[in-house]
């Protein structure tokens, strides 16, 4: 909005073309995303705090957070108002890819809101229905899957990318849209299972939209991009104004959620942050680095898969607890070291993702 408000004034006030640049405008969108969590940060808490909008502590889970039991939730309701906000007001709105990724926040965050209604207010233990909410998911993956596949502004839309090779890419053709929606609906569920610890997900969501934020600027522009040996999506730098809004909203949240935490962000913060990130890898053909940059999510989902695989055909468990954050716990680590060390590897792997820019 800014942008298209103030840009062209630049005919008559010259400081008025620094709204043209990219980084100038991700800048303000992450200062902006800060300003809007500090400032509805404490009403939005009190506000499910009056509503009794408590979280839910299970009695197999860790005995140290029982303590936790009546902290407010869907605290995510916050972190989704300021990426928007902060997005609508710095991005060009005429660009299709903002509007894919403000889809995936909404939409993401609509199912993770339903699933915490139906556990916070109604009681549900269980809240969404398993096929009910990866339903939901699939379809709203789907409508992502299927833009990009007839996408008039990228002719290499279906085409993945391999990192650390120069100009290896595989052209998926048709099955680029079930493809795209697996990344998806797996980078949504995996920050939803590694929203156990105060903190800990929306750091790591903070540390992953920084280096994103790179990506797709680079990708975004042709001359770095063709230097570089990497797929240019026209168009796709534009999406680091979002990664900026990303980056500090999710600053924002932390300044409530850091241990011991004032509010959780819920199924509605984690499902659409997820989400938001895997639609970053997909438009910007960022794929496999999404493993990389995001391998505390995946060390987080594979240490379930195999908690219960191995738990189903041998009868025992492979880690104290799972999600693996819970087994460090259980090895006797205070929750503040888990996140603390949690958060150093997502760094270390954030940097290993954009060594991959120059490693080709």
């Amino acid at each position: 909005m800014l942008y298209h408000l103030l840009y062209p004034l630049y005919k008559v006030f010259s400081g008025f073309n620094v709204f043209k640049y990219i980084t100038f405008r991700s800048a303000g969108a992450a200062i902006t995303a800060l300003l809007v969590s500090f400032a509805l940060g404490p009403w939005v808490i009190r506000r499910l705090r009056a509503l009794k909008f408590g979280q839910y502590v299970r009695d197999d889970g860790p005995q140290s957070h029982l303590s936790k039991q009546g902290t407010p939730t869907m605290g995510g309701l916050l972190i989704i108002a300021a990426i928007t906000i902060s997005t609508l007001l710095w991005s060009d709105l005429k660009n299709p890819y903002v509007w894919i990724v403000i889809f995936a926040t909404l939409a993401f965050g609509g199912i993770g809101f339903w699933d915490d209604y139906l556990k916070v207010v109604k009681k549900q233990s269980t809240g969404l229905r398993a096929k009910h909410k990866f339903g939901l998911q699939i379809l709203a993956a789907l409508l992502i899957g299927i833009f990009l596949y007839v996408n008039p502004f990228d002719p290499n839309s279906t085409k993945l990318s391999v990192p650390f090779m120069k100009s290896l890419l595989i052209n998926l053709g048709w099955f680029y849209v079930p493809f795209a929606a697996f990344v998806i609906i797996a980078s949504s569920n995996a920050v939803n299972l590694t929203d156990g610890l105060d903190g800990l997900a929306i750091g790591l969501v903070g540390i992953a939209a920084t280096a994103n934020a790179v990506l797709v600027y680079i990708g975004g522009h042709r001359v770095i991009a063709d230097y570089l040996k990497i797929q240019y999506i026209p168009g796709s730098g534009e999406l680091a104004v979002f990664c900026g809004a990303l980056v500090g909203a999710s600053l924002g949240f932390l300044w409530y959620n850091s241990h011991p935490a004032e509010v959780f962000m819920g199924d509605v913060g984690s499902l659409s942050l997820g989400g938001a990130l895997g639609t970053l890898a997909v438009v910007t053909k960022h794929e496999l680095i999404l493993i990389v940059i995001g391998g505390i999510f995946v060390a987080e989902t594979v240490s379930v898969i195999l908690q219960v695989a191995s738990f189903k055909l041998t009868g025992k468990r492979i880690f104290k607890m799972a999600p693996v954050h819970h087994h460090f716990e259980q090895l006797g680590w205070h929750e503040s070291k888990v996140i603390i060390r949690f958060w150093i590897m997502g760094i270390i792997l954030a940097l290993v993702s954009l060594s991959s820019l120059k490693l080709r």
